[in-house]
């Protein structure tokens, strides 16, 4: 009697998986399903002259007007890109990876480059080089007085940033795929009289299809989804017309809000189409096969002379057109501000004022006479805007990377322990849901669902407003992360012994202390490394930030956009173009290091990391004997 009226011990496991059960679906419901469906239906919302509402007039629009350009334009930019991309993707992997190719080092650092500055800071990079007034471009146009100075905008423009700007997926990727072909095979095929071109045909090209394909596939769907160059360059494609109709009202057009929506589901069908036929490929399966003792792939030499010299050519060519943005920019972030206006090296004077410190700016008025405005000259770090953008931009992304990596590692927890359960399959595919929409669309559907005093589902609060739609970007920058995040973490729980939690278990600890104590230091370098890739991605975003344009929200890449769109009107943001320099510098410097922590000191396994702290205490040992006194030799009587 007495032990049936016991209270039984509170089950914190249990309470603690319904909260998080509550949580995500709360995510899952409220920013995710419920903003696309609102997108979906007011497309057929739209009433017309009269008032009554016509489901079918923004179609009618689309097919009468000139909406569908913008569709054809996408279109045409991601079909030559997969051509464009692969073409070069695939030369420069093959000329540091597989050929022998003098230099394939430095090669590699140039060819890599894109991994570290990309979206506005690569394409104002070759805007510096190749606009009207470039550097190069007034180079050509003095050589050549008859060439044409507004060459690079447009479609051409676009395609030749964008082409050199996606290879970076090739050199990660396609190069990972390359370093793991079985050496015998090939030696195989030129002990059998095959020639080199026809082995790398017949041989390697075949065990490379599946990581083409999906390349492909990648490129198809980044210059569909295309934001940054189109809008700098001037090419009217779909992602620059949605942000602009967002922005716009019914006084100034018809529906555009609407139209916007249109739009974005259209992208959304065409990321659905081509994400099934990858997965459908994918389950077809490719194997190879291989000895069972693989050997490690050695490099090819090239034995015709004359296709030598032309690889080697080639390879040279790409690395001046990777390399020439990156040491210019670098350069001319030391340079005056007259020489950036002017596009003009002026090698005798140096200046760190880009970076730090203000300089006053004189300028002639209207009436002939000299003015001076001090302090209007400044640099990243003494701008109140850049360092604004800078602050939040840094707190943004480091909370949005934070936060896709805890959702991502407690969901990896509860989908490996209902791996055999259907509850599990549905979590995993709810955080893959991202991936069926553009990041377009999902800020779209952000910037329309919550811009209302009456969305019930986050308290009746109008996110859209003031300050709060800093919430609305994290939350963005959260959603389009989680695929990735997932992808990667879920692979680094694979690595997980089942005896340790086992013995864990064994030993009296509970679920929760099992995982953090057990599971987490397991997998901490794996999620460090998703933080940092996802920070590196956010920090410098400008597509989801342009979306949700607002004086709140200037995150740092629409700060320097928005200054160099108004340097020197009404004499203010004068300098911008040397900001830009400066920032494009900062941006290479923060990349670089987070991709060298990632890719360098978090891929190193324990034996190398024993042994580089090894020498690392015997250069300190040697550094610090250089100091150290020596004994006096003693005086014989």
């Amino acid at each position: 009697m007495n032990a049936s009226l016991e209270k039984k011990p509170l089950n914190w496991e249990l309470l603690l998986r319904l909260v998080g059960i509550s949580f995500f679906a709360y995510l899952f419901f409220g920013f995710m399903l419920l903003p696309c469906l609102n997108t979906l239906v007011s497309i057929f919302n739209v009433k017309n002259a009269a008032g009554a509402r016509d489901p079918f007039a923004v179609i009618r629009f689309f097919l009468a007007g000139n909406m569908g350009k913008f569709v054809w334009n996408s279109l045409k930019l991601a079909v030559c890109l997969i051509v464009t991309v692969n073409v070069v993707g695939i030369s420069i992997v093959l000329l540091t990876e597989y050929f022998d190719i003098k230099g394939a080092r430095i090669l590699r650092m140039g060819y890599m480059t894109t991994m570290i500055y990309s979206g506005v800071a690569l394409v104002t990079g070759y805007l510096f080089l190749y606009a009207p007034d470039g550097i190069l471009t007034n180079a050509v146009s003095n050589a050549f007085p008859g060439f044409n100075k507004s060459w690079f905008t447009g479609f051409n423009a676009v395609l030749f940033t964008m082409t050199f700007a996606c290879t970076s997926n090739h050199a990660l990727f396609l190069r990972n795929a390359i370093r793991s072909i079985d050496y015998n095979t090939v030696e195989a095929a030129r002990n059998m009289g095959a020639r080199p071109f026809k082995v790398l045909w017949k041989v390697v090209f075949p065990t490379l299809v599946p990581t083409l394909f999906s390349l492909t596939v990648m490129t198809f769907i980044t210059g569909l989804c295309a934001m940054s160059a189109p809008t700098l360059l001037g090419y009217d494609s779909i992602n620059p017309e949605i942000v602009r109709l967002a922005g716009s009202s019914t006084a100034d057009e018809a529906f555009p809000q609407a139209r916007a929506a249109l739009l974005s589901i259209i992208l959304a069908m065409f990321t659905i189409l081509l994400l099934t036929v990858l997965t459908a490929y994918e389950r077809k399966g490719h194997y190879l096969s291989v000895s069972k003792t693989k050997a490690k792939l050695q490099k090819q030499k090239i034995t015709n002379p004359f296709w030598n010299a032309v690889a080697h050519i080639y390879a040279y060519i790409l690395f001046i057109i990777y390399m020439t943005p990156v040491v210019m920019i670098l350069i001319f972030s030391f340079q005056t501000y007259s020489a950036i206006r002017l596009k003009k090296l002026d090698l005798s004077h140096w200046t760190l004022v880009n970076f730090f410190g203000t300089q006053d700016y004189e300028y002639l008025t209207n009436r002939g006479k000299y003015k001076t405005r001090v302090g209007a000259i400044s640099g990243v770090f003494a701008n109140a805007d850049t360092v604004g953008g800078i602050k939040l931009s840094f707190i943004l992304s480091a909370l949005a990377a934070a936060l896709a990596c805890v959702i991502v590692v407690v969901a990896c927890n509860y989908i490996f322990k209902k791996k055999h359960k259907k509850s599990g399959v549905v979590l995993e595919y709810a955080l893959l849901f991202p991936w069926l929409l553009p990041t377009i669309l999902i800020c779209y559907s952000y910037r329309t669902y919550f811009n209302s005093d009456a969305v019930w589902y986050v308290g009746n609060q109008n996110l859209y407003y003031a300050q709060n739609v800093r919430l609305l970007v994290v939350m963005a920058y959260t959603v389009t992360k989680l695929p990735f995040s997932l992808r990667m973490i879920k692979a680094s729980f694979y690595s997980i012994d089942e005896e340790l939690e086992d013995a864990a278990r064994n030993l009296g600890a509970s679920p929760i202390v099992t995982f953090l104590k057990v599971k987490l230091p397991i997998i901490l370098p794996s999620v460090l490394a998703v933080f940092a890739l996802n920070f590196n991605a956010l920090f410098t975003e400008y597509d989801m930030s342009a979306t949700f344009a607002s004086t709140y929200s200037k995150t740092y890449a629409m700060v320097i956009q928005a200054m160099c769109a108004e340097e020197g009107l009404y004499g203010y943001n004068v300098n911008a173009s040397g900001r830009r320099c400066a920032s494009t510098v900062f941006i290479m410097l923060v990349s670089g290091l987070i991709l060298y922590l990632v890719y360098g000191v978090g891929a190193r396994d324990l034996g190398e990391r024993l042994d580089h702290r090894r020498r690392r205490a015997e250069r300190w040992q040697r550094f610090t004997g250089l100091f150290e006194k020596k004994p006096s030799p003693e005086v014989k009587a």
